[in-house]
């Protein structure tokens, strides 16, 4: 097969093992930056050019799309979509998941339990909104914040207003999330591939810090999930419509909170720390999946 990933920098190791599992085998793999592509959108004979030359058809596209060029990365994803390519996320379902506040208005509407949260635009609702989910402390996140990016935790009602204020005064959206304390700093990453959790990690806080994504210190191990929580974890990733998600869960008092549905997770800390081949699994969902595929 011919497979396209799509990325912005084919040396990060996500993009570097799903270039090697597809080349070990035997497929074509060509890295495109998805910003020098440009589109030719027409009913008769619709076309991708590539830095000056119009691209081939590929069989299958892997996005590894940035959230910061989510819009545009979409866009070129449709297009490869619209030319017969078996796309491992589809744009539909990547640009859902890239709202959080879609998302998890899809993941309660079907029943998924979350951390409780609140969204609101005007300044005199504050209060309202604080006790809406169970006052400080509390989480407050951009809703297009990534890696842990825009989250703050406010110890106090207090504090939890000058945040909402400051990110008012920027016109920033943001959401207003109830604070899973017997977390302690913890989550747990699922990988879904299809129906099935392929590999699961802890993610812990780095000291002092409640946040537990790898990119701001924290540390992955292997974990063993419960069948609710693997459960749980499946039927988000399907209410997105994601074929390939990193599923997001809090253990709370109450069973698995989903926190956030990934539509590009990275394989490296995952990889590392449970000694599986996400990759190869992609690859072979691709083959498996792929119309016309014989492999």
């Amino acid at each position: 097969m011919k497979i396209a990933i799509l990325s912005r920098d084919g040396s990060l190791f996500s993009c570097k093992r799903l270039r090697e599992a597809a080349l070990a085998r035997h497929h074509s793999v060509d890295i495109i930056d998805p910003l020098s592509c440009y589109m030719n959108i027409n009913c008769d004979s619709p076309s991708i050019h590539y830095r000056g030359k119009q691209l081939a058809t590929y069989d299958a596209v892997i996005p590894r799309i940035g959230t910061a060029i989510t819009f545009y990365g979409t866009a070129v994803l449709r297009q490869f979509e619209m030319l017969g390519s078996f796309a491992l996320n589809d744009s539909t379902a990547i640009a859902r998941a890239r709202d959080k506040l879609h998302s998890l208005q899809l993941l309660a509407r079907d029943g998924i339990d979350l951390p409780v949260t609140g969204f609101a635009d005007s300044p005199d609702d504050t209060g309202d909104l604080i006790a809406m989910v169970g006052g400080a402390p509390l989480v407050v996140k951009l809703v297009e914040g990534t890696q842990g990016i825009g989250v703050v935790l406010a110890e106090t009602a207090q504090a939890a207003k000058s945040v909402i204020d400051a990110f008012r005064g920027l016109k920033a959206q943001f959401l207003v999330q109830e604070y899973i304390s017997e977390a302690n700093g913890c989550d747990i990453r699922c990988l879904v591939i299809g129906d099935r959790v392929v590999a699961a990690i802890e993610r812990q806080a780095q000291p002092g810090d409640f946040r537990s994504n790898l990119h701001r210190g924290g540390s992955a191990r292997n974990v063993a999930i419960t069948p609710r929580e693997r459960t749980v974890a499946i039927t988000a990733a399907n209410t997105l419509g994601l074929h390939i998600a990193g599923v997001d869960i809090l253990r709370a008092r109450r069973g698995p909170l989903v926190m956030e549905v990934n539509a590009s997770p990275g394989l490296e800390g995952i990889e590392t720390a449970t000694g599986v081949d996400i990759a190869g699994l992609m690859v072979s969902y691709i083959e498996q999946n792929t119309p016309g595929n014989t492999r």
